[in-house]
């Protein structure tokens, strides 16, 4: 069975009310489907318009196609029902049998009667009076029913992905008076299935910062070194706090001083022979971020190199918006050591270790601006990952 790319998208209520890290939970954990790109939309009216035809050409009961286009044209424009901003999340996924797995098993039938074993079930609300008639309609993803539909649906994601995709720094208001920031924190390394970014994403919903920016990180060697220059820069000043005493105990504990019975082994001594290691061991940590954040081996030739043991990591990079959003994150966040972070902290609870500590986050607006800059965060102009693997897709399987 051939490879399919299919896509989920989050819709702008579901965003709205905090739903986003339990469905992405969801999408992550119920199938074997590989999450390959993720990208924010805010819907023109020219896009749904488009949007609204390939529901029209599809083979389904009049009643169901009735709310689903009403749905879109309430809901999803930028003059919407509700008022609410229409920012939507496109999730792209690929795999076998991708289109029949991602709608049937996982996300769900909006006609489902109510049940908790799907996306829509949980997430979503359908509401049928006796006579039949839709009263209410929340479906919390969209998705494609079939595989015509769903390549006439990329096609439209991957034409509209600059216009209408990408940084939505504009799109909420807060009011006069009031500067919203931008915080850039990363998801770090975890395995494709693993629902913990969904849950993480969940926690990171109580402060009530919007959502603007997601992307897939797929970090080389170079771009590692320098997004965590700062870091090793800070082993070198701080090696004498951090590194130095324990290299001494180590030292203590391995050399005895009866094999060495023409000196003494001083603590001068041994201060000077971990003094010696300080390179090497600053370098040693530096590189095992590298490793842990990249899956390759550190190497001034690894440039892309990736590991081949089977096992894909991928790190999610998103931007939140709000009112004071890079001290309250880090607050949320707790300590980089997890088992100095308070309880209610996310590190408390996700992190492993000081390096494996589960999400970055930026710590002041300029680093934010330099962070982004070297993973390539920002407006694009001329392409974008999301449409460069769609277009792949399409012309792969013949159907361009």
């Amino acid at each position: 069975m051939k490879q399919e790319l299919t896509y989920a998208l989050i819709t702008p209520y579901s965003l709205l009310k905090s739903r986003t890290g339990g469905i992405i939970c969801r999408l992550l954990s119920l199938s074997d489907l590989e999450l390959v790109g993720a990208r924010m939309y805010t819907p023109s009216d020219k896009f749904l318009d488009e949007y609204i035809k390939t529901i029209e050409a599809q083979k389904m009961k009049a009643v169901w196609k009735k709310v689903m286009i009403d749905y879109v044209n309430n809901m999803l424009r930028k003059n919407n029902k509700l008022g609410m901003t229409n920012r939507a999340m496109l999730l792209l996924f690929e795999g076998k049998n991708a289109v029949n797995i991602l709608h049937n098993k996982v996300i769900g039938s909006a006609s489902d009667p109510l049940r908790g074993d799907t996306i829509r079930g949980t997430f979503g609300d359908t509401i049928v009076s006796e006579d039949g008639k839709v009263d209410y309609f929340e479906p919390a993803v969209l998705t494609s029913a079939d595989k015509a539909t769903n390549i006439k649906q990329l096609k439209l994601f991957a034409k509209y992905s600059l216009s209408d995709g990408g940084i939505l720094e504009n799109v909420v208001d807060f009011g006069k008076n009031r500067k919203p920031e931008t915080s850039l924190i990363i998801l770090k390394p975890f395995e494709k299935h693993d629902p913990r970014a969904g849950n993480i994403i969940s926690m990171f919903s109580r402060t009530g910062f919007y959502i603007v920016g997601i992307k897939l990180l797929d970090l080389s060697t170079k771009q590692a070194e320098e997004f965590y220059g700062p870091v090793k820069d800070f082993f070198n000043s701080s090696f004498d706090d951090k590194f130095k005493p324990e290299l001494v105990e180590k030292l203590k504990a391995s050399l005895k001083q009866e094999d060495f019975t023409s000196f003494e082994l001083t603590d001068e001594l041994l201060n000077n022979m971990a003094a010696q290691m300080k390179k090497p061991k600053v370098n040693g940590e530096f590189n095992s971020i590298l490793q842990y954040m990249t899956g390759s081996e550190p190497s001034p030739f690894a440039e892309t190199k990736k590991t081949s043991d089977g096992k894909h990591t991928i790190c999610i990079a998103i931007l939140y918006q709000g009112i004071n959003t890079i001290k309250t994150i880090r607050e949320l966040l707790g300590a980089t050591d997890p088992r100095k972070a308070k309880y209610s902290s996310i590190r408390r609870f996700y992190a492993l270790d000081i390096r494996k500590n589960a999400v970055h986050a930026s710590d002041s607006t300029n680093s934010v601006i330099r962070e982004r800059k070297i993973i390539g965060f920002n407006k694009e102009t001329k392409t974008c990952d999301i449409k460069q693997i769609i277009n792949r897709y399409i012309k792969k399987s013949g159907s361009s």
